[in-house]
């Protein structure tokens, strides 16, 4: 598609799936600010306050894809089952019958929020599922735009949550060696911004982009800024050398309210290096992102103002 056959945006309509969630509850305002029209897919739309059209589908129910698809010229994939034991098949499964549902549907770009991870490496259950995906969603045709980040921080989000309320609830941790690894986190307002930037944009579209923001971390350094920015203290932090997935997430199950399988799965990957190889986004969608302290302070100013 060249540029002079780009339409205009008062011409695109995007699909949003999981319109309610963390991130597309913060996606579909910002469409319609951009011009787009807009449409909220969720299970139930008959609850939906937010903007744009609720239509009613769920991604495991290939059956209501097709009426919610209609008409649709570009469709965000924002979905992930990781609170299922099985969610690598679930996933997989809803990947398929929606990129199969688009392509009936005449969509013409699948927009996808994957995961980091160096090609080839031995990746997690949670990051192999998400690079999976990414291939069915484009399986039948429609060219998939891939956004692969890794902790998203925000208001409202599992990683963030979990780091949010180990820092309010323990004086004092004790973590695994995990810890250590590296990963590039990245504000839920840039990957909004992201989001928005490559909706029906010829130069990404059955492209990969890597996002991040402009700090690489340990997670170990991530919950010591956390505890700063929140509290203006330096948490102490013990290692030690043998705490398992299994054994962190019920520790975790322990001290927030995040459920033993999601933490299972988000662990099993904290033990993977994620970090941005690849700046190219910024060549599509300028700006700068944000620092990690930056995101931290707005995660926690939002939670205030909810509060």
């Amino acid at each position: 598609m060249t540029d002079g056959a780009r339409r205009s945006a008062s011409d695109v309509t995007v699909l949003v799936t999981g319109a309610t969630g963390f991130v597309g509850r913060r996606l579909t305002p910002a469409l319609v600010e951009a011009g787009h029209t807009v449409r909220a897919m969720t299970r139930r739309p008959e609850e939906y306050d937010g903007p744009g059209d609720p239509v009613g589908a769920d991604v495991h129910d290939p059956d209501t894809l097709g009426p919610a698809l209609e008409g649709v010229d570009v469709a965000v994939y924002l979905v992930h089952s990781l609170d299922s034991d099985d969610f690598e098949e679930r996933d997989a499964a809803a990947a398929t019958a929606f990129g199969e549902a688009a392509a009936a549907a005449g969509v013409r770009q699948i927009i996808y929020l994957g995961g980091l991870g160096a090609e080839g490496a031995e990746l997690s259950p949670h990051l192999r599922s998400r690079r999976e995906v990414e291939g069915l969603l484009g399986a039948a045709g429609v060219p998939v735009t891939v956004l692969r980040a890794a902790i998203v921080v925000g208001h409202g989000g599992i990683s963030w949550e979990l780091t949010r309320q180990l820092v309010k609830n323990l004086p004092a941790m004790v973590v695994p060696q995990w810890v250590g690894t590296r990963t590039q986190p990245i504000g839920i307002d840039d990957v909004v911004r992201y989001l928005v930037g490559v909706v029906d944009e010829p130069k990404a579209v059955g492209k990969v982009f890597e996002i991040g923001g402009p700090d690489q971390l340990t997670y170990l350094e991530m919950l010591q800024i956390a505890a700063e920015v929140r509290d203006g203290r330096r948490l102490p932090i013990l290692q030690v050398p043998v705490l398992t997935p299994r054994l962190s997430s019920y520790w975790l199950a322990l001290v927030t309210d995040v459920d033993v399988t999601t933490g299972r799965n988000l662990i099993d990957s904290m033990g993977t290096e994620v970090l941005v190889t690849d700046d190219s986004i910024k060549d599509v969608v300028p700006g700068e992102p944000v620092s990690y302290a930056e995101a931290v302070r707005r995660a926690l100013e939002e939670r205030g103002r909810e509060d």
